[in-house]
């Protein structure tokens, strides 16, 4: 990776702020902050499962814990909800790192089944702590902006960072150290790489990024309750989709995944309705088929990691 890539990146977001100057209608620009929130979450996944090879079946528990503490402060405390996205992903952090402590000192899938069963745990108490987090009444909140413009903003920004900071991770001495694990962890063991701390490291990173798109899902729509941030189907594997038709490992194949899911899942659910997740489990099941290293694959769409 070098500083050409950054400034691909960097042009590539000022085109797409250039958007909302032309487009007008307010539900293209949804779509569009979609991607951008998608994008985000995407390249959080991928960090960690595409770079140090941890797969998490369970991205829902960060997403929910950083939703939920900036609507906590807002609802207990009077914090503006944006005040509490970087609460959000700092408490995410909080959650991922015992976690991790714990997980990564074991090898095979306990990582991956341990999310999934931290995603429900958060679920389950979030729905049954009714004093703390008004169980499945949810948490509202006022949009601050009526307009969707600087919504669109603000996730841009977001995802921009969190695509430069997987470039200058995969460039950098770190970058490589992530990939000795997910190759053979043995091996980068015996390099002398302390490959639970490398983990943890990347862990964290992913958490933060996941526990922000939380927080800043909140802001956007207004309200969250425990089944919407903590949905397995909703939230954990839909950011799996993103990153395995992006392409896992490559630094555009979350952007680009995210692209492909929101906007063919709009597509097919405006115009046949309910048969929308036959016709878009179909779809995904062709790319992965026909492409099996995602979009982001492709040679000149390739920066593997």
């Amino acid at each position: 990776m070098s500083r050409k890539d950054i400034y691909l990146a960097v042009g590539v977001f000022a085109v797409a702020f250039l958007v909302p100057v032309f487009l007008k209608d307010s539900y293209f620009r949804h779509v569009l902050i979609m991607v951008f929130l998608w994008t985000v979450l995407g390249v959080a996944w991928n960090l960690l499962a595409g770079y140090t090879g941890q797969v998490s079946f369970g991205h829902a528990s960060f997403f929910g814990v950083g939703a939920y503490a900036s609507g906590l402060l807002f609802s207990h405390l009077g914090l503006s909800p944006w005040w509490g996205m970087a609460a959000g992903g700092l408490v995410a952090v909080v959650f991922a790192v015992p976690m991790g402590l714990v997980c990564f000192r074991l090898r095979g899938p306990y990582f991956a089944l341990s999310m999934l069963a931290l995603s429900e745990v958060l679920r389950l108490v979030a729905t049954n702590w009714v004093g703390f987090t008004n169980g499945m009444v949810g948490i509202l909140v006022i949009p601050t902006f009526r307009s969707k413009v600087p919504y669109y903003y603000i996730v841009g920004v977001m995802a921009l960072v969190s695509v430069v900071v997987v470039i200058r991770i995969a460039g950098s001495k770190l970058g490589y150290w992530f990939l000795a694990i997910r190759e053979d962890q043995d091996a980068a063991e015996a390099m002398g790489i302390p490959t639970t701390k490398f983990k943890l490291f990347s862990l964290c990173i992913s958490a933060f990024f996941t526990g922000v798109a939380g927080s800043f899902y909140l802001n956007y729509m207004g309200f969250i309750d425990p089944s919407i941030v903590f949905s397995l189907p909703d939230i954990s594997i839909m950011v799996i989709l993103v990153a395995i038709i992006g392409g896992v490992g490559t630094v555009w194949g979350p952007a680009l995944g995210a692209v492909v899911i929101v906007v063919l899942s709009e597509i097919v659910r405006n115009t046949i309705g309910e048969a929308h997740l036959l016709v878009m489990g179909l779809l995904v099941v062709a790319i992965i088929m026909f492409l099996p290293r995602g979009v982001g694959g492709w040679r000149f769409l390739r920066q593997r990691a």
